[in-house]
């Protein structure tokens, strides 16, 4: 328990930034809808880390963090008016837009974190940690299921209508072509793909460049504005 009391600052450092993105932004940006889904899951997070659900702590943690920090980056290149990530793009390009909905947000920011991300993140802590990513399989499984079960939650919370409207809103067309386990799925393949190719670094910057364009066209499609 020791050393996760000296590991979990950096977590509670995270999750200060998102609870201060979330005290500054308006509750209708796009950024903030997905900031307050990402603090939920991040609090989870650090929850379990302290009761003890992760089999190796030291890795929840450096996982957890390494994540969470390429996110804040993406919101500190915008801020700056730098160019954030092609992933983020679209999200805050039309982080204000009227003709979005707030489910739209949500997922857009989970398929880029999730899409982008996260499989860097988990090249980031091998790096750290001087391990395999199959030594972090265990600790990626656990978010992934934590993330899996929100998603369920947040459609369900930020569907608009009736249920028995539901099947004649656009919103629910556009959002069945997307599925947060089948990214989950192809995230972990493109995690071990970048840390096979680590020692050939033109071909990993090519695969970085070519998957962030990929979920950023799949961000983009999600953000299609909708008529209300």
């Amino acid at each position: 328990m020791a050393q996760l009391k000296h590991l979990t600052p950096s977590v509670e450092t995270v999750v200060s930034r998102m609870r201060a993105l979330d005290d500054t932004l308006p509750a209708r940006d796009g950024i903030a809808v997905f900031n307050r889904v990402y603090l939920a899951v991040t609090g989870e997070v650090e929850r379990r880390l302290y009761a003890g659900a992760f089999a190796d702590a030291r890795a929840a943690t450096a996982l957890d963090v390494r994540f969470a920090e390429r996110y804040l980056a993406a919101v500190d290149a915008a801020a700056d008016d730098r160019r954030p990530p092609a992933c983020w793009r679209p999200l805050f390009q039309l982080r204000r837009h009227p003709g979005v909905r707030p489910l739209q947000f949500a997922l857009a920011g989970i398929n880029a974190h999730i899409g982008h991300d996260l499989a860097l993140a988990v090249v980031d802590t091998c790096r750290a940690l001087r391990c395999e990513p199959a030594d972090l399989e265990d600790e990626f499984d656990r978010v992934g299921d934590l993330l899996v079960a929100l998603e369920e939650r947040i459609r369900e919370d930020l569907m608009p209508g009736p249920d028995l409207l539901q099947i004649a809103d656009p919103l629910t067309h556009l959002l069945g072509s997307w599925s947060l386990e089948r990214a989950r799925d192809a995230t972990w393949s493109a995690a071990r793909a970048l840390w096979a190719l680590r020692r050939f670094e033109d071909l990993a910057e090519e695969f970085t460049d070519r998957l962030d364009a990929a979920v950023g066209f799949a961000g983009r499609m999600l953000l299609t504005p909708l008529p209300d």
